[in-house]
């Protein structure tokens, strides 16, 4: 990415506000496809390709043009993912004596921890136990500098501002899978996350909501998804630095079976850059 401010190969890259710049700061952290030479999977590129965010980082690619600065991951989510915490390990996933304390939650159980056991529901991602120095390996190269870039990001944000508004962005499947609590039950075009009001004002999600109704999507607001690692650990409300998610329903967007843009693509993107000014515009007034 040439125009990048920011570009670690395969890792991640940022660009920052080309207008007069805004508190806002969106991160893309699951659209990743560059693939490390050491992820040595057993699953199809298929299998894979469900893992992927597809296209979410071009979906908010306006976000420097409204003022706001941008930074999405180039590595694949299914290798390491930034939206766990890094103690959300499998033991199972371990090849030898692991040197830092586990906290495995439900996604871990599920096969969805900061290192993936699982790519679909009975379906393995790998042969076998990983050593500890290439568990160790995708922390220290991917996980941790993708945090870091993105708590930089929202820290001269709020420095400059003296407030910061935080979207994470993601896309979902149309119908909840096996490996979900929402197995077999349409989706709403969009789900907006602040886990249940801790992450950010109530205004900040209330006004995306508004306007994303008023676009005509249907919305929903924590259910099914409620927020992950990155809002949880980059927010801070009483402090002026709000987080919230999105995801979009890939049928918006996405052919199913070769993971190509649609042709609803083009709408969606230009209702996503609807909303970015949108937010752009509120943010500055805060």
């Amino acid at each position: 990415m040439r125009d990048a401010d920011l570009f670690v190969p395969g890792v991640m890259y940022r660009r920052d506000p080309v207008a007069d710049p805004v508190p806002l700061v969106v991160d893309s952290p699951h659209n990743g496809v560059d693939w490390p030479a050491d992820f040595e999977h057993r699953v199809t590129l298929a299998e894979l390709m469900t893992s992927v965010d597809a296209y979410v980082d071009e979906l908010f690619g306006a976000t420097p043009e409204v003022g706001g600065t941008l930074l999405a991951a180039l590595f694949p989510r299914a290798y390491v993912d930034p939206n766990r915490a890094e103690d959300d390990l499998d033991a199972r996933l371990i090849d030898g004596d692991w040197p830092h304390p586990l906290n495995p939650t439900r996604k871990t159980s599920a096969g969805m921890g900061v290192i993936r056991r699982l790519i679909l529901k009975g379906r393995p991602l790998y042969d076998g136990p990983l050593p500890v120095d290439r568990i160790l390996h995708r922390l220290e190269t991917y996980h941790r500098p993708y945090h870091s870039a993105l708590a930089d990001a929202v820290e001269r944000t709020h420095a400059r501002h003296g407030v910061a508004f935080h979207l994470n962005v993601h896309s979902m499947k149309p119908v909840g899978n096996a490996m979900n609590e929402d197995a077999g039950k349409p989706r709403p075009d969009m789900v907006l996350s602040d886990r249940e009001g801790a992450t950010c004002d109530p205004a900040f999600i209330g006004r995306a909501v508004e306007v994303l109704r008023d676009l005509g999507y249907r919305v929903s607001v924590n259910d099914p998804y409620k927020g992950a690692e990155i809002v949880k650990r980059h927010s801070d409300p009483a402090a002026g630095r709000h987080s919230m998610q999105i995801e979009l329903n890939r049928a918006l967007y996405l052919d199913p079976d070769s993971f190509e843009r649609s042709d609803g693509f083009g709408r969606l993107k230009a209702d996503l850059d609807t909303l970015l000014a949108e937010l752009a515009g509120w943010a500055r007034t805060r």
